[in-house]
């Protein structure tokens, strides 16, 4: 038994650092933070070399809680459970030079604010929606609903700027989901909706 002790005593640090590396990997929008391209740490990355260019950004909006059924009906702030992040491990961006490198960077910006802008959206939704006697799965539709907008933005914007190519534009854009964000503060993360 004293053997299966220590060696549980040597593991459990262990485990803990692997889970904190791992944990590393995630950056979580704060409104603060400027992605850089030493966020895009997929082994596929890379700057020269080539004559494509590529970019997954990696922002994903992420809606998940656990509760009983009495702590539920009486839930009606759900803005802690939604995050927006940016998985630093999947990011990839393959540029033929840093000019490119840099435009879609800033692409990438544009894409984990315009994730957090939706994240907001969402908790907006999902605070207006949530009734005393909603199913728990009342989300689902609120969810798959908010993706689609998202989805159809990103693209467009993706479309329009040439993944931010055309630099000009896509500044406006941006400054445009910045203004929207801020309309909604209430919907951060850790805000309280003021009640109507």
């Amino acid at each position: 038994m004293k053997r299966i002790t220590n060696l549980v005593s040597l593991l459990l640090p262990l485990m803990m650092a692997f889970q904190g590396l791992s944990a590393q990997d995630v950056i979580e929008w704060n409104g603060v933070y400027k992605l850089e391209l030493s966020d895009f740490r997929s082994k596929g990355t890379r700057i020269g070399g080539t004559d494509i260019y590529s970019l997954h950004a990696a922002s994903n909006i992420d809606f998940a809680y656990a509760m009983n059924s009495a702590a539920f009906m009486f839930t009606k702030n759900f803005n802690s459970k939604v995050s927006c992040n940016f998985d630093q491990a999947s990011a990839s961006l393959i540029a033929p030079d840093t000019l490119t490198a840099n435009n879609l960077l800033a692409f990438a910006r544009y894409s984990f604010d315009l994730s957090e802008l939706y994240a907001r959206k969402l908790r907006k939704k999902l605070y207006e929606a949530k009734g005393a006697f909603s199913q728990p799965n009342f989300f689902e539709k609120l969810f798959q609903e908010n993706q689609r907008e998202l989805t159809a933005r990103h693209t467009d914007a993706g479309e329009k700027t040439n993944l931010g190519s055309e630099s000009t534009l896509l500044k406006m854009l941006h400054q445009e989901v910045l203004v929207e964000i801020d309309a909604l503060s209430n919907f951060c993360k850790s805000c309280k909706p003021s009640r109507k």
